[in-house]
């Protein structure tokens, strides 16, 4: 799980200095997107009452943030900018985020994108045909059990937007455990990169057979988690790896490029 912490810092600008406020933090931004403690950040003006603004940034952690960024140069610079709006402060305090979170309905999931349950199912059952029948891969799952196509259907539909099933089944009490419980179905498989490339492969010959969205911002998004998913896969099969603690299902989401809807 990442320890990243939300500052946000909340101004009241009288309606003369904002057009002065809006171009000192065009400038500040410039040595903030430097530091290497920062992840992102945004600057938003209230619609109700012009005078009032948020920045927020999210920071590596608090302590980064601190001890880090506020004794850098890049800090010098940025205070520099901002310095005469200090004292329009009202409020500056750092947030931890909580396990609450998710994408409303105005961006589909790519669960739902997808269509949810049933091509997944159906990708699922399509793979594991062709691992079986494949020369680099059958030793890889000799044995596998016959619900295994079904248990990675509900892993992929949780990554990417559907209902906590495999959570719910496979993660204990609060659904912490579920990462780990899939992570350990890799240990000692002693995984091969050739191995892992034909996997990645073979579950997009999958996807176009069982009829997943070909669009690219989809197939840019699901791609990006086999890449990801199977290079911890390979990690946590091989001999040195370190079993991870308890963490959720991971939520993938549309990355740089959400769906195109004209």
């Amino acid at each position: 799980m990442s320890n990243h912490t939300v500052e946000y810092i909340r101004y009241r600008v009288p309606a003369d200095r904002s057009a002065e406020f809006l171009a000192a933090y065009t400038r500040a931004a410039v040595p903030l997107a430097a530091a290497p403690q920062c992840v992102d950040y945004e600057l938003t003006r209230c619609e109700e009452d012009f005078e009032h603004f948020i920045l927020r940034i999210t920071w590596t952690s608090t302590k980064d943030h601190v001890e880090g960024f506020r004794s850098s140069e890049q800090f010098r610079d940025f205070f520099a900018h901002i310095r005469p709006y200090v004292e329009n402060i009202e409020e500056m305090r750092h947030y931890t985020p909580t396990s609450v979170r998710g994408s409303g309905a105005a961006t589909p999931t790519l669960y739902a994108w997808a269509g949810g349950e049933e091509p997944f199912a159906r990708l699922t059952e399509v793979f594991y045909e062709k691992v079986l029948a494949d020369d680099l891969l059958a030793p890889v799952f000799a044995g596998l059990a016959p619900e295994h196509a079904a248990h990675v259907a509900q892993w992929l539909g949780e990554v990417f937007g559907g209902p906590a099933v495999y959570s719910e089944e496979h993660g204990g009490d609060d659904g912490s455990g579920a990462h780990a419980h899939m992570v350990a179905k890799h240990f000692g498989k002693g995984i091969t990169e050739p191995q892992r490339r034909r996997w990645v492969n073979l579950i997009q010959d999958a996807a176009d057979e069982a009829g997943l969205p070909t669009d690219a911002e989809f197939r840019s998004a699901f791609v990006a988690y086999i890449e990801w998913g199977t290079r911890l896969a390979l990690y946590f099969s091989g001999p040195n790896a370190a079993r991870p603690t308890g963490q959720p299902v991971p939520l993938w989401n549309w990355g740089a490029a959400p769906p195109y809807q004209p």
